[in-house]
């Protein structure tokens, strides 16, 4: 299931999440460039100079250098489908959720969610070489705060079945859900099958970034709550 479009109260121009859509691309644009340049070596050494590698950071934990690799890995792809797959999602739910942050506390959500999302995946493989890339970890926090904030919001969604493609209007909830739950089976199986530390696909990043995401998200509705239950308070702090 894809998400191509998600229902939106307010219209204000989600500076934030175009900014942060602008940074990565300009990011892979800068590995295709060094392919087409200098070749396919150029971006390995590009890699591995940018991108978190868990056993490195460990080994020198209080080098400026590793902790400028938790940052840069967030922004960076390994390939088309990586890239394009991540700003549709993010797109889709980031906009919608800067709405109810504003500008500059949806750039922190989402900065927070991609540091403890890196931390997640290095805390359950510490010893791999395996460079550590891609925003999908963040965005994982995005999508559990829409989903705490939005659960019934309607998102506009491509569901392939074998050669066919529909489109149907799911609530936020079943659309998260079923990708939460696509998480938690692969991440197990990455554990079984000691995949963790090699290759692939970051899946307790996701779930690491997601979990963020969820405890950033409880304040919003603490707030939300009050406001309903308690209207007076609401009006007060809306002057």
């Amino acid at each position: 299931m894809f998400p191509i479009r998600a229902e939106r109260a307010g219209r204000a121009i989600p500076w934030t999440t175009l900014a942060i859509i602008a940074a990565n691309t300009a990011m892979f644009a800068w590995e295709v460039r060094l392919t087409w340049l200098l070749g396919p070596g150029a971006l390995t050494t590009f890699i591995g100079a940018y991108a978190f590698v868990p056993a490195r950071f460990f080994a020198q934990p209080f080098s400026p250098d590793q902790w400028r690799t938790v940052f840069t890995a967030m922004f960076m792809h390994a390939g088309w489908l990586h890239i394009a797959s991540n700003m549709l999602f993010l797109w889709v739910f980031g906009a919608g959720l800067e709405d109810r942050l504003g500008h500059l506390r949806s750039l922190a959500f989402y900065l927070f969610a991609g540091v403890v999302a890196t931390a997640a995946q290095a805390l359950v493989a510490p010893a791999s070489t395996v460079p550590t890339l891609g925003a999908s970890g963040a965005i994982a926090g995005v999508l559990a705060g829409y989903l705490l904030v939005y659960p019934r919001r309607r998102v506009t969604t491509l569901i392939f079945i074998f050669f066919f493609v529909e489109v149907a209007a799911l609530p936020a909830w079943v659309l998260i859900g079923v990708w939460l739950l696509s998480q938690v089976a692969s991440g197990i199986g990455a554990l079984e099958g000691a995949a963790a530390a090699s290759g692939g696909v970051a899946y307790f990043a996701h779930l690491g970034g997601f979990v963020a995401g969820v405890v950033m998200a409880i304040p919003l509705l603490v707030a939300d709550r009050l406001r309903t239950t308690r209207p007076g308070i609401g009006r007060a702090s809306r002057r």
